[in-house]
This record gives C-alpha cells, sequence and structure tokens, in this order.
C-alpha cells in the first residue's frame, strides 16, 4: 500500500515539474514511448503550420510505393522554391539517385530535393497528394492538413498531438530512422563532391542519442522540431512548435532532456549542452532560409 502511495506522489510530482518548465515554443508536446505517458504538454492540440516537419509524411508516402531507391531523378525548374525563394544547393538539372534525392530531402531538408519526390511519384503531385490523404487517414490523424511536399506552403498544419502520430509512424522506416540521424553525408552533384549536414546540430551532439529527426522553419510556422532520443533509461518523442529562434528551440529540447535524466545527468553533459545553445545563437544570426 505504501509503495502505490509512493508512486501516485511521485507521479503528481513529475507531473507538476514537467508543467513548470518554461517554454518558448508556442506549442510543445513530450510523451514516453511505449506507455504513452504524457510528460509534457503545452497547447498540443493547436493546429498550426508545420514547415518541413511535412518531410517526414512525404518520405513515408515515398517509401510505401516501393520506388527504386537507384533510379535517376533529374531536379527540374518545377522544383524550385517560387514561393519563399528558398535557397538551395541542388543546381536545376542535377541527376542524382532517388535515394540521394530522400537524404537531402530528411537530412538537410533540401526544399528542391523534396519537391522532386512528389513530383516524379506515380502518376505525378495529384497521386501524391491522393496518396498523402490516404496516410493521413490510416494513421488516425484529425488535424493535419498537407497539401504539397515540402512544407513551404503555410496551408500544411497539423498539430503537437498528431505530429507525434507522425513522428511514431515515421520511426518504423528504418530509411528514414538512418538518414534522419545522419549528421552529415557527401553527394556527389553533377561530378563534384558537396557535403550536407543535418539540419538539427544536437544530433550527434555529447550527450544526445536521438533515434529520429526532422526540423522545420517558414516565417508562418517559426522553428519546428520533431525528434525521438533515450534520455532516464527511457525512449521518449518531443515535438516543439513555433519556437522564435533556433536557439530558442534547442534550449527547450535541452531543458526537457534535462528534466527527464533527472539528477543522474552528469555536469560535462550540461556543458556540451551550453555549447550548442552558444552555436544555436550564431546561427540564428544567419540569413534564414525555409528549412
Amino acid at each position: 500500500m505504501l509503495k502505490k502511495i509512493v508512486a501516485v506522489l511521485l507521479s503528481s510530482f513529475t507531473a507538476v515539474t514537467f508543467a513548470a518548465v518554461p517554454l518558448g515554443s508556442q506549442s510543445a508536446l513530450v510523451v514516453e514511448d511505449g506507455t504513452g505517458k504524457v510528460l509534457l504538454e503545452k497547447n498540443a492540440n493547436a493546429q498550426v503550420p508545420i514547415a518541413s516537419l511535412t518531410k517526414l509524411m512525404t518520405a513515408m508516402v515515398v517509401l510505401d510505393a516501393k520506388q527504386d531507391m537507384d533510379e535517376t531523378i533529374e531536379i527540374d525548374r518545377a522544383d524550385v522554391d517560387m514561393l519563399k525563394h528558398s535557397a538551395s544547393r541542388v543546381p536545376v538539372g542535377a541527376e542524382l539517385s532517388r535515394g540521394d534525392v530522400l537524404q537531402l530531402a530528411l537530412m538537410s531538408s533540401d526544399n528542391r530535393a523534396a519537391a522532386s519526390l512528389g513530383r516524379t511519384y506515380p502518376g505525378g503531385l495529384p497521386a501524391f497528394r491522393m496518396a498523402v490523404r490516404a496516410k493521413i487517414k490510416a494513421l488516425g490523424l484529425t488535424q493535419t492538413v498537407i497539401e504539397e511536399p515540402t512544407g513551404l506552403s503555410p496551408h500544411n498544419m497539423s498539430t503537437a498531438s498528431d505530429l507525434v502520430k507522425i513522428a511514431t509512424a515515421a520511426s518504423a522506416y528504418p530509411d528514414i530512422r538512418r538518414i534522419t540521424t545522419d549528421t552529415k553525408d557527401i553527394i556527389k552533384i553533377k561530378g563534384r563532391k558537396v557535403e550536407y549536414h543535418n539540419t538539427n546540430r544536437l544530433v550527434g551532439a555529447k550527450g544526445w542519442d536521438v533515434g529520429l529527426s526532422k526540423t522545420g522553419y517558414t516565417e508562418e510556422a517559426g522553428r519546428c522540431l520533431i525528434m525521438r532520443f533515450k534520455s532516464g533509461g527511457k525512449n521518449n518523442t518531443l515535438v516543439l512548435l513555433n519556437a522564435g529562434a533556433n536557439s530558442v528551440r534547442n534550449m527547450d529540447a535541452i531543458k526537457i532532456r534535462r528534466l527527464i535524466a533527472g539528477p543522474d545527468e552528469k555536469p560535462k553533459v550540461m556543458k556540451a549542452s551550453v555549447t550548442t545553445k552558444k552555436k544555436a545563437v550564431k546561427r540564428s544570426k544567419r540569413t534564414r532560409r525555409a528549412m
């Protein structure tokens, strides 16, 4: 009986502690994988633009179609972002394998790469949109609308609650887990080797055990993050939406991980996290581009 009372008290204390965590992100949800226990919640049912978090859905639909990953895709002018005019290091006319295109779309969040995946889907963009709608229905997403494959459109919307379901579904794909947790990759483009990096600098950072990751940014969506990570001996899924800067988004994630880890968190890990924050502040001062 005493053990049950202690367990209830500890559970209540944890809930209160997490509720008191100050976050800069406008929406947030942290769920313990396996049990589904909600560790932290802030505006989790607010439907908002999700920017490049969209690309997780794009990747799942493409992989579901079982398209040849070795097939060559040529980047077309139709893949160029005419809405936000976001930058890309993938020139029109470049020929890459579909596998490399998927790598660029997920790891470095390249919009031309994501657009080409939708364009070359069997049946083209109309068929791609139908497949996305079917996937949304299959996953039981009630507040998710996706109109195009990149996330540049502010009409691509969801909630933190639905995005946890998307993260759970995406983590069942080995290719998505592998690509989104790569820190960098070198891809040959027009005969030249080009190095690309993961848009989430917490991937590979000391103290982080990340199993899935995707960032997002547009002016309407703010800085967004989906991440599955291990802390405190447990696996967790984190969704952060509409943070004002990379530094804010990263510090929210660091606060949450520290709280989950508890008093066993080692000082050297915390020091590494502060370094990550400094780097994030520097990045937030650079010219913004849609991610």
